[in-house]
């Protein structure tokens, strides 16, 4: 029997917050990035922060999966729980002593992300979520904006070129057409944004699960939606977006649109 999801919730919360804390003792210290096959940046603080939450959930849930970004699939059960892990989502802001960075946990169980935790410790803010018990932004509820249209929207994304890198160029500009202003350096913090009521679209053309762990929830929780461009929840489908409830249909159809 699965222990509730109050109890996951919570050591989601204090874990994440664990490895946020100790985060930021590299955090503008001058820390030094290695660049792995994909070019992407990778830090003695990603490593000992993903070994810290890895240690505190194979402790505690001995039998559950987990998935995290630099050090890959653990063991675990068949079919047990599995958590989605980026200790630092965000190297990029990381690095440069930008302060749009998070520490991601998502729990996923039979296929659907039921718990969810960003934590974003040089913010000190916490967006946390899990199923029937609300979103919360360091421990207030919080919802979705309820602006009428894309023309009165703000839109997040992370690197304006990846767009055309992945064949989203077209959809892209129909977005900014659409929209009434459109703001960078996001990652994972576009996506908090959007559940916390203070912007209304995030746009990710690629993901990795890890990347979006604990979006689905936050999201669905807070009264929006996070998935892939079609209209589907998933962590899975390497693309992302968030936005509102109210406006997923207007945005879907202005990404379709030829």
């Amino acid at each position: 029997m699965q222990p509730p999801l109050t109890e996951y919730l919570d050591f989601a919360r204090q874990v994440a917050f664990e490895a946020g804390r100790l985060t930021l003792g590299y955090f503008q210290a001058g820390v030094q990035a290695d660049f792995k096959a994909d070019d992407t940046p990778v830090t003695v603080a990603d490593r000992r922060a993903e070994e810290l939450i890895r240690a505190a959930i194979g402790k505690r849930y001995p039998t559950h999966r987990i998935v995290g970004e630099e050090f890959g699939a653990g063991a675990g059960s068949p079919g047990a729980p599995c958590w989605y892990i980026d200790p630092i989502d965000g190297t990029k802001s990381f690095i440069r002593g930008v302060p749009l960075y998070g520490v991601l946990l998502g729990l996923e169980m039979a296929g659907r992300v039921e718990v969810g935790v960003a934590y974003f410790p040089a913010l000190d803010e916490m967006v946390s979520a899990a199923s029937g018990l609300g979103c919360h932004l360091n421990g207030r509820r919080c919802r979705v904006l309820e602006t009428e249209s894309l023309a009165r929207s703000i839109v997040s994304f992370t690197d304006a070129g990846s767009f055309e890198q992945y064949d989203r160029g077209r959809e892209w500009q129909r977005i900014v057409e659409a929209s009434w202003y459109r703001v960078g350096w996001s990652d994972a913090y576009g996506h908090a944004l959007v559940a916390s009521g203070r912007l209304e679209l995030m746009l990710d053309p690629v993901v990795k699960p890890w990347d979006c762990g604990p979006f689905p929830v936050i999201l669905r929780e807070a009264g929006g939606y996070f998935g892939d461009w079609s209209g589907n929840e998933t962590i899975h489908a390497g693309e992302a977006i968030s936005t509102t409830a109210r406006l997923l249909p207007e945005v879907l159809r202005v990404l379709t649109s030829e």
